[in-house]
Formats: structure tokens, sequence, C-alpha cells
């Protein structure tokens, strides 16, 4: 049997600000547990929250930046309910007042581009952090009061790569635009998936189940497939899909029961008394929408139309915003901005990868990237020259002194190459003959050999157009 698969996302988001978003405490992950907080955050009676701006300014650019209509009146609600995560026993959010409403964001799929809904976009605090042990709970104050905004989307998607697709372009987005850091690893991002199926072209959705906390972006597409597929058998096998909250353990590769729904949870919503509404200044939200940066999608745009590159290419670039920001210093110094992607995304990764750093970390110039990029295109060294000062360059050394004091100098006179061109053909009177019978592969054999003859110093490619012009006139 057919199934109509039905998925929506929400994705709750730390804003990257120095404080929280009611209280003046710290935000920062990895210090000593229960060091950032203060009586707001502990929930101390008499304590009164005061609303961050900055979380607000942030909260705005995310709105713009996923077309979403944004409310200049700012409302924030209570969400109650008791659990030790929640030291105030109650959660300060936006239930009947999101900040954004009816945004959406546009992926790639193998059909082509679609459009996926944003139903609301809404401010939050975030919750402390809990680690369970054998027999005991420990709890982390640090991150409660963090500032949050909770995305949820439209069910619009109906396969793992299309969850991947949509969480990567929504990661990308707010990163971009400097919101977030968007560490899924350190939490800073945390997805719920809800998944659903139903026989194909039924009136009514299957029941929902949701898997809670993924945190990785590969982890979405596993467990939306497993997921899938682990209701289909229960259906086919005339079993009912009961409605339950799941964990992906990412060993098994499977989703794990961690509680059954049996109905709506009732929070008891009410108006937080201890914010007044606020309504936003429209001029100092056109200011912030007036000053955003520039979006992945328009520098993809930007990338294929200014430069040419591949759509490939330019996808590598992009998700890696320090690369494609250093390529951006580096188009400042060449014209060549083909040779400036290839030697950022072959060259510069695998060495940053081979020592566990990033681009913003090593000693590499942007000028002096660009500066090599033209000793190759002037001819003065060749490209396997050019890797031999691989760590020079990373190290932040000038190529083209480099070069020098390792004698490397790329040989470009048509005399000199010439004169090993006919010596190798000489000692190699069988690659003619083999080139005489159609073996093309006779013409690197021969290359090989004159480059080894001129111990890699000789132009690559003038001397494989004159071992075609020579072995023309010896077979002609």
């Amino acid at each position: 049997m057919e199934y109509d698969v039905t998925i929506g996302i929400e994705i709750h988001c730390q804003l990257k600000t120095a404080t929280k978003m009611f209280s003046g405490a710290p935000t920062s992950f990895g210090r000593k547990a229960n060091t950032c907080v203060n009586e707001v955050d502990l929930g101390h009676p008499g304590s009164m929250p005061q609303l961050n701006q900055e979380a607000v300014r942030k909260a705005v650019m995310a709105c713009t930046a996923l077309h979403l209509t944004i409310d200049p009146v700012l409302k924030f609600d209570r969400k109650n309910y008791y659990y030790s995560d929640l030291p105030k026993g109650f959660q300060i959010t936006q239930q009947f007042h999101p900040l954004g409403r009816d945004g959406y964001v546009d992926i790639d799929t193998p059909e082509g581009p679609k459009k996926i809904r944003i139903e609301r976009i809404h401010m939050e605090e975030d919750t402390a952090k809990q680690f369970h042990l054998s027999k005991v709970s420990l709890l982390d104050y640090n991150r409660a009061g963090t500032p949050l905004i909770e995305i949820v989307s439209r069910p619009d998607m109906h396969n793992g790569a299309e969850a991947e697709a949509y969480v990567e372009a929504l990661r990308q987005t707010l990163y971009y635009i400097g919101v977030s850091d968007c560490k899924m690893e350190e939490g800073s991002m945390r997805c719920d998936v809800n998944v659903s199926i139903a026989p194909k072209g039924a009136s009514h959705l299957g029941t929902k189940n949701e898997i809670k906390n993924l945190n990785s972006i590969s982890h979405i597409g596993k467990a939306v497939d497993y997921e899938v597929e682990r209701q289909k058998k229960l259906l086919e096998a005339g079993e009912a899909v009961r409605q339950e909250t799941r964990r992906f353990d990412e060993k098994t590769g499977t989703t794990i029961m961690m509680r059954r729904k049996e109905g709506n949870v009732d929070y008891k919503f009410f108006p937080e008394p201890n914010i007044v509404p606020i309504r936003l200044d429209e001029a100092w939200i056109k200011e912030i929408q007036a000053s955003m940066p520039e979006l992945p999608s328009a520098r993809k745009e930007r990338y294929e139309r200014d430069y040419g590159l591949s759509e490939h290419d330019i996808s590598v670039l992009i998700s890696n915003k320090e690369m494609s920001d250093f390529f951006e210093q580096v188009v400042k110094y060449t014209k060549d901005a083909k040779s400036a992607c290839n030697w950022l995304l072959a060259d510069v990764s695998a060495w940053l990868n081979t020592k566990e750093m990033t681009i913003d970390h090593c000693e590499l110039k942007p000028e002096m990237l660009a500066k090599l990029i033209g000793l190759i295109d002037d001819g003065k060294i060749s490209n396997a020259q050019a890797r031999q000062l691989t760590d020079d360059l990373m190290s932040g050394k000038d190529p083209e002194k480099s070069a020098e004091e390792k004698g490397l100098k790329q040989v470009s006179d048509t005399g000199a190459i010439n004169a090993m061109v006919n010596e190798v053909m000489d000692a190699n009177p069988q690659a003619i003959e083999d080139f005489r019978n159609g073996k093309d592969r006779a013409v690197g054999f021969l290359t090989g050999q004159v480059m080894k003859k001129s111990k890699g110093q000789a132009n690559p490619g003038l001397v494989n157009q004159m071992i075609k012009e020579e072995l023309q006139k010896r077979i002609g």
C-alpha cells in the first residue's frame, strides 16, 4: 500500500545575546555549572523579569529573513507546568501573540525548488539543563532563561531529505545573519520533528508521533525515514499507530518511545502579568530590516552571476560561512574566482581538516592565496609546485618568496622544453608507434617522462602541446 507522509518541524534556536531573555545574567556555553544565574533565573519570590532588547532585535531579524509578517505589539504569556528544569514553575513565552506569522523558506529538492511554509516564530526563555545519572538527576541552571525563538513549520515536508534541507536552510540563514551560532551539537539549535502517515489520498492525517531533541541534520533524515517505515509496518500488520513522544538512538538508527500521549496537556496559559504589552517603534523595525546582512540565497545568486561558479561549488562554499567570507576577501585581490574557490575547497580544506582547524583560526592571508594563484596564472610556477608551498602558505608566508627559497620555478622556455621533448621521444620509439596506432595514452606517458626529466619544473600545458605537435611531425 502507498502512503502519504506528513512532516512538521518545531525548532528551538538560542539567540546570540550577551545576557538572558529576562535577566542580566550572562549567557555562556560550557561555563561551570550554576555560575551564570541570578535570582530571576532561579525564580526567587519578588524577582521581576526585564525584557532583553537585543533578543527582540535578533528575533525581528529572524522574522525578516524568513519572510514572516511582524506584529509590532509584543505580548507574553505564562506556560504553567511543574518540572525540575523550570525553577519558576512556569515559562514565559508567546503562546497567543507570536512575533511573526506566515513566512516561508525555499529548499532544493530533486523535483526542483520547494517552498516550506512557516506558521509562526515566537520568543521564549530556555529551561535548565538536566543530567540524569543512575540514582540522581543533576541540574545546571546556566541555560535557564537563555533567549530562544521557536520556529514552527507547516506540515509541508514529505520525506527525510526534505526535512534535512529545511533545517539546513534555516540553520544557514540564521547563522549568516548572526542571530544564533546554530551549533546543534551544543544544543543552541534543537529540533522536534512530527511524523504521521496515512493511506494515499486519505482525507485525514495519520496519528502524529513526535521525535524530540534531534541534534544533527543527518539524524533528522535518518529519524524521519526510520519512523515512516516503523509506522508503515504497524499499519500493514493491522495495528494502530499510537500517539507517542520518541527519541532517536544514533547507535541503532531507530526511534525509541519516551512516553505516550493520551491527550492534550492543559498548560493553563494566561497573560504574563509582569511584562506589559510593548509596542515596537516602526522606525526601529525598519532600521533593523534595512541593515540586514546578506542572506545565503542572495550570496548564492551573486556567486553564480558575478563569478560563474558551478552550483556544486557554490553550495559547498556557502555551507561554510567562514570559508565563504574568506573567499570574499580573496577575490578582492584576484580576478580568478574559480581558482580561488578550487584552492579553498580542495587544498586549503584538506590542510585544515588534517590540522583539525577552521579557516578563521589559521595564519592564511587572503592576499597571499591570491598571490599564489597569480603565480600559477602567470606561468611562474605549476599547480604541482604550488602545492609544495601549501604549508608555507597556510603559515602566512609569501608564496613568491617561499618558491624562490625552495628553488621552485616553472620552465616555459620553448627551446629548453623542445630539447627535452626530442630527447624523450628518441629514447621511447615504442610510444611513437603506439600513438601511430591510435593509442592516445602515449601522449600522457611522454608528458610524464618530460616532466620527470625537468624535475617537475616544465610547464605541463606547454609540454603536452609540444609533444602532440612533435608526434604529428614524426608520424606525418
